[in-house]
């Protein structure tokens, strides 16, 4: 750990150290249960038989679903006490996400999600020394495309 630095040689060491992935089923229910959250009228991801007639035969996930949301935060949990172990500080703030989209997701996929530290970096803030944690989630379809990346910042102070 360099002098007055937040970052020690353990958190140095997560970096592109990939967790173990989590694998889940993209369900009907699930996609309309979000699109009617998020307010989303769309048939697209509301009516199985509106989209079961277009020429993706299924209803698609709208953009920044991901299947289901309980394993990652599982994930980000495990991740916020592994950077506290590793020497962060201890007050973590989500500084938000990113999302980048590269092929559809609808209803039947199996996805498989891998979190990686992709870099921890840090500077003075109002908030005094802040570590800033950067996750990265890669999304892998059933063929193996890749069809979703987000990337989560963390702030710790």
């Amino acid at each position: 750990m360099t002098e007055g630095s937040l970052i020690t040689d353990e958190l140095r060491a997560l970096i592109g150290v990939a967790w173990e992935p989590a694998v889940f089923k993209i369900e009907e229910g699930a996609i309309q249960r979000y699109a009617q959250a998020i307010g989303d009228p769309n048939p697209m991801f509301n009516d199985p038989e509106y989209a079961r007639m277009t020429r993706h035969g299924r209803l698609l996930a709208p953009p920044g679903f991901t299947g289901w949301p309980v394993r990652e935060a599982r994930a980000k949990e495990k991740l916020f006490d592994t950077l506290i172990k590793a020497g962060g500080p201890p007050r973590i703030l989500d500084a938000g996400v990113e999302f980048e989209f590269f092929e559809t997701i609808g209803a039947g996929d199996i996805l498989t999600a891998t979190l990686s530290v992709a870099s921890i970096t840090e500077r003075d803030t109002r908030l005094g020394r802040t570590m800033f944690t950067a996750a990265e989630t890669t999304y892998l379809n059933q063929k193996g495309d890749l069809v979703l990346r987000s990337r989560s910042t963390l702030m710790q102070f």
